[in-house]
């Protein structure tokens, strides 16, 4: 991907004509910032390889407005936790669009935490805390969600996250089919919500009681 000022004009113009596929709302506020987050992004991938290189119009489909999903399934008021942050997806697009938001973002990569907490600064998000740690070697933060979408080695840790996760608690996690018979295979309640433009990738929602 290519920090020019094209490019970031082809982002905020995909956001703009693809935000109702997502059933998504997008402000000029929130339009600038996440531009913002783009251009950092780029800045900070070639060292970091924090997402793969996509175009413009891919990765505000793909990674931006599918992270933005989340919204509509959080209340107001929310407490998050996002694990495996990476590169801020999904929560950092959600921080921008929904302030309410409060959120602990948990990555094992000291280096990706650093990129995560001047993302954070950049966009003007507060109300966070970025821990650059594995999760299971953490204590669990007093949240009510729990969300992840790109956690690695996802399926066989996901026994594990549950096990993590405060009670009681929801958890929305992005995969595709493995996943969802690794969360039928541990007898949680779920159900799943095909993402927009995509054949075999859904939004599990996830219920912890």
């Amino acid at each position: 991907m290519k920090s020019t000022k094209s490019s970031v004009a082809e982002f905020r113009a995909a956001l703009q004509t693809e935000s109702t596929k997502y059933a998504i709302t997008l402000t000029d506020s929130a339009l600038d910032r996440l531009a913002k987050y783009y251009e950092l992004l780029n800045a900070w991938n070639a060292r970091l390889h924090l997402v793969a290189p996509s175009s413009p119009k891919v990765f505000a489909t793909r990674h931006v407005l599918e992270s933005l999903l989340l919204v509509n399934y959080l209340p107001e008021d929310p407490r998050v936790a996002d694990i495996g942050s990476g590169a801020g997806l999904p929560i950092i697009p959600c921080l921008i669009v929904r302030p309410d938001i409060s959120a602990v973002l948990i990555e094992a990569s000291k280096k990706k935490a650093i990129f995560l907490r001047e993302a954070l600064n950049a966009t003007a998000v507060s109300s966070t805390s970025v821990i650059a740690e594995r999760f299971e070697n953490t204590e669990p933060p007093e949240v009510d969600f729990v969300i992840s979408r790109a956690l690695e080695r996802f399926e066989q840790m996901l026994p594990q996250l549950i096990s993590w996760a405060p009670r009681p608690v929801t958890l929305l996690l992005y995969g595709g089919e493995g996943l969802g018979r690794k969360i039928t295979e541990i007898g949680l309640p779920a159900t799943k919500t095909l993402i927009p433009n995509s054949e075999k990738r859904y939004l599990f929602v996830v219920t912890n009681p």
